[in-house]
């Protein structure tokens, strides 16, 4: 028998997905599953959206520019003047989500054995694209004990090499919540700066952000305009992850080149996704703030219940609709598989990702879960009664100091 690909082997599981066939095994038993595994919004997808897509009366569907629609792009381009980031139309590329985003950034920026380094905790599937670019992964931890700032700059300094291409964040950052400071996004500058490197920025939540402190794009970065390389998503602010639309935004013309070499190659992103992107975008303020508004409340009731709970600990989130919490757990990636598996309270359970899968560190998020606050603020109060139920039955649990 033929072997299969190494490059397969070494792919991570998706801490967030692949609990799935154990959470269908509790459904079929009548078990009520609290989703907090997931970031996908239970907010309704905005009218604009919707009525688009109802309206669509073209007889053909025919394929797209590469690059995306031009009248999307003209709109993504007025949308993030709204944030006081000036980019042109041609430096907009619209992509099948945000995942093809940071691939084909990975593809057209990294040559096999480049290095990119990450802070961890960070979004699993960075990882599993740098794998598929050949590239590797360095990471630099964070601390949930300060709530998982940015590490000091010296750590990125030592870990730079002569492979280094670039440094990956996350703002607000996916898993931790955390947002990223002006004196912390100007370090990264220096950096980046000094040493000839790129910045891909991952700013998916950018309308998430609950600090009074203003939101830092990397775009916001006069001295490395041409180093940014943005990646972006319409899934998470018009709550329609299903649509795939995302883009890629860069004023590095050698890098445009590249990008769109994959572009072409992989011929169009979806077409009936960018007619509702482009709705999307005409979604009135009243809709985003009353969105916003909900997610703050969930946040505030989340991070209140789950440190009343014995052992528990989470900081509190800046931005996203995440938290990375601590439980008295020796192991929490059995912890979730057993929630799922073989406890039940009152007929119901929760689902959660492991930690673990967002760190690349052996034994690093062992007692930790992250935990997406995308159920309805009641749902959200259950949850968490349910939890603490758990923790009191589990076998493995740690007795709390």
């Amino acid at each position: 028998m033929p072997r299969v690909s190494e490059r397969g082997e070494r792919m991570p599981q998706s801490p967030i997905r692949k609990l799935v066939p154990l959470a269908e095994e509790a459904r079929r038993r009548g078990v009520k599953v609290y989703r907090l595994n997931i970031g996908q919004p239970d907010v309704p997808t905005p009218p604009q959206a919707l009525e688009a897509l109802h309206s669509i009366d073209r007889n053909v569907l025919e394929y797209s520019p590469s690059a995306g629609l031009l009248s999307l792009r003209e709109k993504l381009r007025t949308y993030y003047h709204r944030f006081r980031i000036e980019v042109d139309v041609d430096d907009i590329i619209v992509t099948t989500g945000g995942s093809e985003a940071v691939l084909f950034a990975f593809m057209a920026c990294l040559d096999p054995g480049d290095e990119i380094i990450v802070p961890e905790p960070a979004y699993a599937n960075y990882m599993a694209f740098a794998i598929v670019a050949g590239a590797k992964i360095v990471t630099v931890p964070s601390s949930i004990d300060d709530g998982f700032a940015l590490p000091p700059v010296e750590r990125f300094e030592e870990l730079i090499t002569p492979r280094t291409k670039g440094i990956l964040i996350c703002n607000p950052n996916n898993p931790t919540g955390y947002l990223y400071t002006r004196k912390e996004m100007e370090q990264l500058q220096r950096i980046v700066k000094q040493y000839g490197l790129f910045l891909f920025s991952d700013e998916v939540y950018r309308e998430f952000c609950y600090t009074g402190a203003p939101y830092i794009s990397a775009f916001h970065l006069p001295e490395i305009q041409e180093q940014v390389v943005l990646i972006d998503s319409v899934s998470k602010r018009y709550n329609e992850c299903g649509i795939r639309i995302g883009a890629l935004v860069t004023k590095n013309e050698a890098l445009k080149k590249n990008v769109m070499k994959f572009c072409q190659a992989r011929l169009s992103p979806p077409l009936i996704g960018q007619i509702v992107a482009e709705a999307s975008i005409d979604t009135p303020a009243d809709y985003m703030l009353a969105t916003y508004n909900e997610y703050v409340e969930r946040r505030n009731l989340l991070i209140d219940e789950i440190n009343k709970i014995p052992g528990c600990y989470s900081p509190i989130p800046m931005g996203a609709f995440y938290t990375v919490a601590q439980l008295p757990v020796d192991d929490a990636d059995a912890f979730c598989e057993w929630c799922l598996r073989e406890f039940e309270y009152e007929g119901q359970t929760v689902f959660m990702a492991p930690a673990s899968g967002f760190y690349t560190r052996p034994g690093m998020g062992r007692d930790q879960v992250r935990i997406a606050y995308v159920l309805e603020k009641e749902e959200l109060r259950r949850a968490m009664h349910v939890l603490r139920k758990a923790l009191e039955a589990y076998p493995g649990r740690k007795n709390p100091e």
